[in-house]
């Protein structure tokens, strides 16, 4: 199989209420997303993994949470671009290349680096989703704007939480 892109991707047939050129390119700003969620889920990881400082329990549990939920909101983005007949493009190597997030450091120790790293990273997927409800609403389905609407809300509430802990 080749190395194709998001758009040089042909949707399956489906029957489907939506025009084979929207469900396209909700199915690009999905899989956009999908990359995102995806570095999120890792870079969580890595702040859960590597956290240190006088707050280390909560913090370390925090991040796996943050983790978690990204988990679930790549589920929900990957399934939705599959039932309107495109292909979810999770791969490392598609993730690497389509992200959005800042990269996170891996030589980042102490929690005020990990508070820092991970806010950051929430604040700016919690920016490129509501770019993308908005190109779901103009492109007039509903649907994906209630999903990234629901995703948006649990990104914003995590970076309440990671953000609390600035001081």
């Amino acid at each position: 199989m080749s190395n194709k892109s998001v758009a040089e991707i042909h949707l399956n047939s489906t029957k489907h209420g939506l025009d084979a050129e929207t469900r396209q390119s909700v199915v690009e700003l999905l899989n956009a997303r999908l990359a995102d969620v995806i570095d999120l889920e890792l870079q969580a990881k890595q702040a859960h993994w590597n956290v240190k400082g006088p707050n280390f329990i909560g913090l370390h549990e925090l991040f796996d949470q943050v983790s978690a939920s990204a988990a679930t909101y790549k589920d929900e983005i990957a399934e939705r671009a599959v039932m309107l007949g495109g292909v979810a493009v999770g791969t490392s190597q598609a993730v690497v290349e389509r992200t959005t997030l800042p990269p996170y450091p891996v030589d980042a120790q102490d929690w005020k680096s990990h508070v820092e790293c991970l806010s950051s990273a929430l604040a700016k997927l919690g920016t490129a989703l509501r770019q993308a409800i908005e190109d779901a609403d103009e492109l007039e389905d509903a649907v994906t704007v209630d999903l990234l609407t629901g995703i948006a809300h649990g990104v914003d509430k995590y970076l309440w939480f990671v953000e609390s802990h600035r001081g």
